[in-house]
């Protein structure tokens, strides 16, 4: 067994934590590693009765759950190609994307399949519930007698139990494809990140290698979806080759359900998208900081520092009480939630990545973390500024290393835009590096302002200092005759709960805008604002589609 190969990582793990639990589904059953080691035993059966190939594809489209990443660990154990498709993306997107990743396989919720028109996926042969497994559909005469004899197979195979030395995972090799992750739906130029083993196996072991708190049996809840880069490789991938014990949400998380889940759980490190983080402080912490005597209290130097310990612990508490470290991905945070975040020493820090470094770019353990940055470039990849001063001038961020995808499949002009010529990927986000090799990220290439004298315009800057009110959901800055105006959604419930009217509320963010202009430079500043009635349309990773907007 080899440990330097990913797969190699996940037998051992099974191996040496055989008798502890997995996985767990919320308010459901929980699968021991022993457990996860036969069910995907079971499914190998499955898979050879199919005809199913080394390199064939294989589809999983359905909300987080132990079976979804059974089905996974199957499927690249075997020598498959996982094909992970996010389970909020329309009928129309699923479709095309079962279709043009030419699966074979298809796991799915049960919902998402009655939906499906089964003639837009022809190739599809074998489809499964990811509920329990049952046989939807089969093309094949030798799969479906394979099934209806299934119990007394397994009945005989597994008489005298199934053990250590029944695991037969294969070998992998570094540049082998293992799994090809769609960035978004339906496009007319279709982006499947093609991911090779060496990029698992690098992601994984960085995580052994740095999260040093965590260790076997500890427990861990998976909130974001496993069918993106984020949610794959540091709740799943790494928990299950450190021993741990998932948790699936299997439902939105709402705070309700979060605090109900952590306070049950009590994990010492939670993966999060900025979002979730920004409503507890501005919903739970800040207004409470605001009232009566805590006002007076937190401008006392002496007490002001058992004021933030106070708040420190009230806000590890919400996420259960053992808290070591919340990483923060997906997006920046809102500097003042930061600013806020430092000031009580809570144990925060920023990452950086993208699904086609699968996802690790940067990351440094809260300790080390330096404001405004999102980390330090990671262990086996190397990143430079597109500039002639990195540190001090903004330019594009390339990167390149072990973690770096294949390319895109079946799109060779997306593959070949998407590198330089010396093979670093441009990442499309723009920013500065210090000497320490912390990345400090201004904005997104292509969302960058020129302004009326040639000035750059970060969006992204002026959106921060906006969504830092309590009253604004989310906003956007756009160029319209060239003025920034600023497109706002405002926080239904923050208003419901402070009183104002809808006749309130061109003032209150009248007033918000006058705040924001008198911390911008004159170029920048916001001409007028409109308000949105329904949120911003949203990628999987939940950042804003900004170019229907713009």
């Amino acid at each position: 067994m080899n440990q330097n190969t990913f797969l190699g990582l996940i037998e051992q793990s099974i191996r040496n934590h055989w008798e502890m639990p997995a996985m767990s589904d919320f308010q459901g059953k929980t699968f021991h590693y022993k457990d996860f080691a036969r069910e995907i035993d079971r499914l190998h059966d499955y898979f050879k009765a199919a005809g199913i190939q080394r390199g064939d594809k294989i589809s999983i489209c359905g909300k987080n759950s132990a079976r979804w990443a059974i089905s996974f660990f199957a499927t690249l154990s075997y020598g498959a190609v996982a094909v992970s498709i996010l389970h909020e993306f329309d009928k129309a997107s699923v479709q095309f994307i079962v279709d043009h990743s030419d699966s074979r396989m298809l796991f799915v919720d049960e919902s998402i399949w009655n939906e499906i028109d089964k003639k837009t996926i022809p190739k599809v042969e074998t489809v499964f519930s990811l509920e329990n497994f049952l046989l939807l559909k089969s093309a094949s005469d030798k799969l479906r007698q394979f099934d209806t004899d299934a119990p007394a197979y397994f009945a005989e195979k597994y008489e005298k139990g199934f053990f250590v030395n029944d695991i037969v995972f294969r070998t992998d090799k570094p540049e082998e494809l293992a799994v090809i992750n769609y960035t978004s739906g339906t496009t007319s130029s279709p982006k499947g990140v093609m991911l090779p083993y060496r990029s698992l196996w690098s992601n994984t072991k960085f995580a052994n290698d740095n999260l040093w708190f965590i260790h076997p049996g500890d427990n861990i809840v998976c909130m974001l979806p496993m069918a993106h880069a984020y949610g794959l490789a540091f709740e799943i991938l790494n928990s299950i080759s450190m021993g741990c014990h998932i948790h699936f949400l299997g439902k939105t998380p709402s705070p309700q359900v979060l605090i109900e889940m952590f306070s049950k759980v009590k994990p010492k490190l939670v993966l999060a998208v900025p979002l979730i983080i920004e409503k507890i402080v501005n919903r739970n912490v800040l207004p409470k900081l605001q009232q009566g005597a805590t006002k007076t209290l937190v401008k006392i130097p002496l007490l002001n520092s058992v004021v933030h310990s106070k708040v420190r612990s009230s806000m590890t508490g919400f996420f259960g009480g053992e808290l070591v470290e919340v990483v923060i991905g997906g997006a920046a945070l809102n500097p003042d939630v930061e600013k806020f975040l430092r000031k009580i020493r809570f144990p925060y820090t920023v990452g950086y990545g993208m699904t086609e470094c699968g996802p690790l770019i940067s990351y440094a353990y809260w300790t080390k973390y330096k404001e405004r940055s999102c980390g330090k470039v990671v262990d086996r990849m190397e990143v430079k500024i597109d500039s002639d001063e990195p540190r001090n001038i903004v330019g594009e961020i390339l990167a390149r290393g072990s973690n770096l995808m294949l390319g895109y499949y079946k799109n060779e002009e997306a593959t070949k835009e998407a590198f330089t010529e010396d093979g670093w990927l441009k990442t499309g986000d723009l920013g500065t590096m210090d000497s320490d090799g912390f990345i400090f990220i201004r904005g997104r290439n292509k969302n960058m302002i020129l302004g009326p004298s040639g000035q750059n315009i970060y969006p992204e800057e002026i959106e921060e200092k906006i969504n830092s009110s309590p009253f604004v959901g989310e906003s956007l800055a756009i160029s319209e005759d060239q003025k920034i105006i600023a497109l706002i959604v405002p926080d239904r419930e923050a208003l419901k709960e402070s009183g104002l009217t809808d006749q309130d509320m061109n003032t209150l963010f009248q007033k918000v805008i006058t705040e924001v202009n008198n911390q911008l430079p004159s170029y920048s500043k916001i001409a007028s604002f409109r308000l949105q009635e329904e949120e911003f349309e949203k990628t999987p990773k939940r950042s804003i589609r900004r170019f229907k907007y713009v």
